[in-house]
């Protein structure tokens, strides 16, 4: 009777375990598969921001070309109506504005840079904070989270001075920048905002690290 007993809690315990074990794996795969998801949407943005810089760069050279002997007036009223500087042409990342694009190789990433701030908007991708924006001549923030699934700036504690980051604009410019100084502080810490660069243009990435009880900062200098 004993045995019989043992041998009942011994099947009940093995059930249980087995219950974890595979909720464990679903979570693990659903969270796997979520991550790959949001990874998978930012490339893809990438590339259409992108592709679409390069249609507007070719169709405003096409017009430039077609139109050199209309007179000055009429030239302006096609740029007008083309609207490619207008505010509906503005392309957006679910519903946020798109300042330009980041890509590290190294660390296989690429995200939309987004235009505000918001915690809604960290949500999705990453962010421009302060600075002059993208590719202009200064330092300028880009922040995000960072998760531990990958996502965001999830893995930038594995980048090193000398990698490379590159950052395309509103215009369709593509620039490199060579990372040049990785450090943590406390979150009080703004002095990586406003640096002299001395003319140059920087980046800095900044995330949050050690659950949230300091920041990882990386510095990056043009090429």
């Amino acid at each position: 009777m004993f045995e019989s007993k043992y041998g009942k809690t011994l099947t009940i315990g093995l059930v249980v375990l087995i219950a974890i074990v595979i909720g464990v794996l679903i979570f693990f795969t659903v969270d796997y598969i979520r991550n790959s998801n949001i990874n998978n949407e930012a490339s893809s943005a990438v590339d259409r921001f992108q592709e679409e810089n390069r249609q507007g760069r070719n169709n405003q050279s096409d017009n430039q070309n077609t139109n050199q002997d209309i007179q000055l007036n009429i030239l302006e009223e096609n740029v007008i109506s083309s609207g490619s500087t207008g505010s509906d042409n503005t392309f957006k990342y679910k519903g946020f504005p798109v300042a330009g694009t980041i890509q590290i190789p190294k660390i296989n990433l690429e995200y939309p840079v987004l235009e505000e701030l918001t915690k809604a908007a960290l949500e999705v991708s990453v962010v421009k904070d302060v600075g002059p924006g993208l590719n202009q001549i200064g330092n300028t923030v880009i922040v995000g989270h960072d998760s531990r699934n990958g996502v965001f700036f999830s893995n930038n504690k594995n980048l090193s001075e000398g990698d490379e980051i590159y950052i395309t604009d509103k215009t369709g410019t593509k620039l490199k920048y060579i990372i040049y100084k990785i450090y943590t502080t406390t979150p009080e810490d703004s002095s990586h905002m406003e640096r002299d660069t001395k003319g140059k243009r920087e980046v800095t990435l900044s995330t949050c690290s050690d659950n949230s009880k300091s920041r990882l900062i990386i510095c990056a200098a043009e090429s």
